[in-house]
């Protein structure tokens, strides 16, 4: 049965393609009589809206396994605080959370940045980037030390405080090879070439160590360490270093702890050694102070023992602390006993008697 609306007889297809055949399709433009201006703009529309889904899908498919790659791209043009930056087939977004602090965005200007992400469908730009996170760091190393691109050198971990710091951990599984110095560079080109597209962003490298201990000491640097000591349940670290080394190993603001923090993934608790051992002076004398009483002191009578708590006394650190006149002004207590009481407090304290008193 022939069907008029979408078939012709052959004598009336040949008028039209002197080659036409039974069975083929011709392709005859038509003007449907309702097709009027707003039928034509909808058209129009739906055709175009029918591209951009297309442009959008094959962006994604060419970006979708980029992810976590460096790109470079040209500075197009703000939108608000967010930057646009044209990648030659499509335009990606640089976020005002993604950018660093105080770097200039000027129009022109060719930038690298690190995809973290490609969305499947946006009516915005479905690339994002970053010039904050650390694997860019990891990134740009790896692109200007050959080593690392090889396999020879790993950066086992990386901190950032975007545009004014990082530390990043190294190791090599070649032993004739230093790990730092490769990536220094010779009078440290290929870190200050990191460096300056950074925006001046000072980086540590440091060795990295499977030891704790070690890998904490090393993340602390430059600051010198006397002794690191661990809780590996808490994922704690109690640092110890000398007065001089203190403020160093702190840092600015408490920024090289943080990135030490980071880089590490410990708890990083900083103290002096003047810190430490008053510390323990004062544990010791707690310590005993809690498990001795007033009345355990040699020689020392109840009737002497009460007189003493009504006057204030009622531990042996109290004793030990207290001036020889102190201990004279309480009823019943001579000078001589009030001196014996007081030596004896400060044997069990293991503190040395004051000569003075």
């Amino acid at each position: 049965m022939t069907d008029f609306s979408t078939q012709i007889p052959i004598e009336e297809a040949q008028t039209i393609d002197p080659n036409a055949e039974i069975g083929q399709i011709l392709e005859v433009e038509s003007m449907p009589r309702d097709f009027g201006r707003i039928a034509a703009q909808t058209a129009k529309q739906i055709v175009a809206q029918m591209l951009r889904q297309a442009e959008r899908e094959n962006i994604y498919e060419e970006y979708r396994d980029r992810e976590g790659e460096i790109i470079s791209g040209v500075i197009q043009r703000r939108e608000y605080n967010d930057v646009i930056v044209d990648l030659d087939k499509t335009e990606a977004l640089l976020p005002y959370r993604e950018q660093i602090k105080g770097e200039e965005y000027r129009r022109g200007d060719r930038i690298r940045a690190l995809i973290i992400e490609v969305r499947p469908d946006s009516r915005t730009s479905q690339i994002i980037l970053s010039r904050t996170h650390p694997d860019l760091l990891k990134g740009l190393f790896e692109l200007e030390v050959p080593e690392i691109y090889d396999g020879l050198v790993e950066i086992k971990a990386a901190a950032r405080e975007p545009g004014d710091r990082s530390k990043i951990a190294v190791a090599t599984t070649a032993d004739n090879l230093d790990a730092v110095g490769t990536c220094v560079g010779m009078r440290g080109s290929r870190v200050q070439m990191v460096v300056h597209e950074l925006g001046g962003e000072r980086i540590d490298i440091l060795p990295w160590s499977g030891i704790p201990q070690t890998f904490i000491a090393s993340a602390l640097s430059p600051a010198k360490i006397a002794s690191v000591s661990v809780d590996e349940n808490e994922m704690s670290a109690q640092v110890v270093v000398s007065t001089d080394q203190l403020s160093l190993a702190i840092g600015r603001k408490g920024q090289n702890v943080r990135l030490a923090a980071k880089l590490t993934g410990w708890n990083i608790d900083i103290k002096s050694q003047a810190d430490v051992g008053g510390m323990a002076k004062k544990s010791i004398a707690e310590s005993i102070f809690k498990s001795t009483a007033v009345t355990e002191l040699a020689g020392i009578g109840a009737k002497t023992a009460e007189s003493l708590q009504e006057a204030g006394f009622s531990s042996v650190e109290d004793i030990a602390h207290a001036d020889v006149e102190q201990l004279i002004e309480v009823p019943g207590i001579g000078a001589k006993t009030a001196e014996k009481l007081h030596s004896a407090a400060l044997v069990m304290l293991k503190e040395p008697a004051n000569t003075e008193n």
